[in-house]
């Protein structure tokens, strides 16, 4: 019994530390407007909440893509799924050499609100990020 609680107590707190799907009535205007004024013509297939941000995920050509947006409906990042053929050559060498044989589920292109580039690569669940170079940063 004392097992079981202890199950799900770690369960519960998992489940809380991932990104909690939202209805579209329950997104603060400011953040629907950020989207809707960033891509007019879009819908958003799916609402998360991510700590205290919003991520709208939508597909454009075929393409998944996201945006993370504060609850003033600053757009903080903005997450564009690529093609391996698309990565920096750095970040092709370093995947093929450090996971051969793994399977590389996702990888996209994220330009925080600076600016700044950044190459995500999904391997196990777990996400690689590179530089605009393709240098593994973490």
């Amino acid at each position: 019994m004392k097992n079981l609680v202890i199950v799900s107590i770690s369960l519960m707190f998992t489940s809380i530390s991932f990104a909690q799907k939202l209805k579209k009535n329950e997104i603060p205007l400011k953040v629907k407007t950020a989207f809707e004024n960033k891509y007019p013509t879009l819908k958003v297939k799916k609402w998360e909440k991510e700590n205290m941000n919003y991520e709208a995920s939508f597909e454009i050509k075929e393409k998944e893509c996201s945006l993370l947006i504060d609850t003033t409906g600053k757009i903080l990042e903005t997450e564009l799924e690529i093609e391996m053929n698309s990565l920096p050559e750095n970040m092709k060498e370093y995947l093929s050499k450090n996971y051969p044989k793994q399977k590389i589920n996702e990888t996209a292109k994220i330009t925080d609100s600076k600016g700044t580039i950044t190459y995500e690569a999904e391997i196990k669940g777990k996400d690689l990020i590179f530089d605009v170079n393709g240098n593994f940063i973490k």
